[in-house]
């Protein structure tokens, strides 16, 4: 694929590049995941949703009866990560009584990112059958995709399953994928111009009921505000209910923080609760 455009997408798409002490993360994001799982009082780990060994999700009760789902699906690039470093921004979303299932998928280069997709249906609809009630979805970066994906025009979601989407909210997410054809990653994403449209959000109408709400740092770069901005325009003028929150002075790696505390304006907009 060729560009003409004179950019450097790899410096684009580069977030620990522009992030102080962004190796620092990772274990960082280990060790309070870990810290939290060791303190649940209620939670089935490990259940699974399909053959592969990656096809798995972890499950957070709150002490009572659960007023509904949330699934929080992580990032990575789609390259990275499982759901063993992200326990802890369940601790908004059960402070307020709803369930959070937190799933792993498969990385590519072994699977491709639409397959992922299917994943992340399968995953939610397994754990919507131990869930009644109301569903929100929160994702980051490669997450943040996979989550608008679910209330796409082509939905890998049954329709019972999609009508219980109240909401959701896409952290930092990738919306627009054909700019990563034309990056180092895409040796191990393997994106062709059809399938980097195909799960491309912004070239798909809206499903369902669910609010989007696009959430993104201030302080990140800026194809991550221009990916953001371009959803909220494009499925807001297809008549999808939409809003973009640009967090101040967040970045790619702290802003989703807000998930962890149950009084954040992120926790409360994802509930839909009143701030």
């Amino acid at each position: 694929m060729n560009d003409k455009s004179g950019i450097d997408w790899d410096d684009a798409f580069a977030n620990r590049a522009y992030i102080e002490n962004s190796m620092s993360y990772p274990p960082l994001w280990a060790a309070r995941a870990a810290a939290f799982r060791s303190e649940a009082d209620r939670v089935e780990m490990d259940i699974g949703y399909g053959e592969h060994p990656r096809e798995k999700l972890d499950l957070f009760f709150p002490s009572e009866a659960p007023c509904g789902l949330v699934v929080i699906v992580h990032g990575g690039y789609w390259l990275n990560f499982d759901k063993s470093s992200w326990s802890d921004l369940a601790e908004g979303a059960l402070g307020h009584g709803w369930a959070v299932a937190i799933p792993s998928y498969t990385l590519a280069p072994e699977a491709r990112i639409e397959n992922i997709t299917h994943q992340v249906g399968r995953a939610i609809t397994r754990a919507a059958k131990q869930v009644t009630g109301p569903i929100r979805l929160a994702g980051h970066s490669a997450g943040g995709h996979l989550v608008t994906r679910m209330v796409c025009d082509d939905s890998p979601l049954l329709s019972e399953v999609l009508e219980r989407v109240e909401g959701l909210v896409s952290i930092s997410g990738l919306h627009d994928l054909r700019p990563l054809q034309l990056t180092a990653m895409n040796e191990h994403l393997h994106l062709t111009p059809q399938s980097a449209a195909l799960e491309s959000a912004v070239l798909h109408r809206p499903a369902g009921r669910a609010e989007m709400v696009c959430w993104v740092g201030g302080a990140e770069r800026p194809e991550f505000l221009r990916q953001s901005a371009v959803l909220v325009e494009t499925w807001g003028h297809a008549g999808a209910k939409t809003q973009l929150v640009v967090d101040p002075g967040k970045h790619h790696f702290d802003v989703i923080d807000g998930l962890k505390d149950p009084q954040s304006d992120m926790t409360r907009t994802l509930l839909g609760v009143a701030l």
